[in-house]
């Protein structure tokens, strides 16, 4: 909390600049977008594999597109997609920060008067903040076409019925809380990896050990927001 706080300050005391956060936000979003819509199209596919046949003996079938849309926006798309950036991105964050940290970079920083925790930490967090929403909503969308393509092959359902049942379940408050999610789990991304690497010390040793410690870190932190968020919102 105290680095969020630091980089908080940092951000409101007009020291970031909106370029580097443009470099930030193309190496954690945009260069993690291919794998991020594999992940959802072939974790719709596989949905949409496993339930077609059910619901179409239980005479269901308008019930898929309904169904797979409400998984994929609630669930699937922001919690894959924030595995995904936090396997890739997140990782290269704490090893380019730990990197800093055993070569004396960060102290050459400090001795220029230069927060570094702000100047290492603000940026990626808040790039990564505002850019994982965008491709969250983008998996979502490649994510709900698959399982129509994927309906369409199995059991011949028609777009258009899978379509005006995915309209017909899908509600805004799920597309909010999905970009929430989104969010949430960038800047925990961002700053849990910053954090592993700024606190390394040592060696090329430690770098592999706080980039791993990152990963694992990041991952359980963002399920258990996962959880707290679902319980605030759908069952409180």
């Amino acid at each position: 909390m105290q680095n969020l706080w630091e980089c908080i300050k940092y951000i409101f005391g007009g020291n970031l600049k909106f370029k580097t956060v443009i470099s930030q936000a193309a190496a954690i979003s945009y260069d993690s977008l291919p794998i991020s819509l594999v992940i959802s199209f072939i974790s719709a596919a596989v949905i949409a594999i496993q339930v077609s046949k059910e619901f179409l003996m239980t005479g269901a079938e308008s019930y898929i597109g309904g169904s797979i849309a409400v998984v994929m926006i609630r669930e699937i798309a922001p919690g894959f997609v924030a595995l995904a950036i936090g396997a890739r991105a997140g990782t290269a964050i704490s090893a380019e920060i730990a990197n800093m940290q055993v070569t004396s970079q960060v102290d050459a920083i400090k001795t220029l008067k230069v927060n570094p925790i702000g100047y290492y930490f603000a940026p990626r967090i808040l790039a990564s903040a505002i850019t994982v929403p965008m491709v969250v909503l983008i998996a979502e969308f490649v994510g709900i076409l698959s399982g129509m393509f994927v309906s369409m092959g199995t059991i011949n359902l028609h777009p258009a019925r899978y379509m005006a049942s995915a309209w017909a379940w899908i509600a805004t408050k799920d597309i909010y809380i999905s970009l929430l999610k989104a969010c949430i789990f960038g800047a925990l991304i961002a700053l849990v990896c910053a954090t592993k690497g700024y606190e390394t010390k040592g060696g090329a040793k430690e770098v592999g050990y706080s980039t791993t410690q990152a990963a694992i870190l990041s991952t359980i932190y963002m399920l258990v927001a996962d959880f707290l968020i679902n319980l605030l919102f759908y069952i409180a």
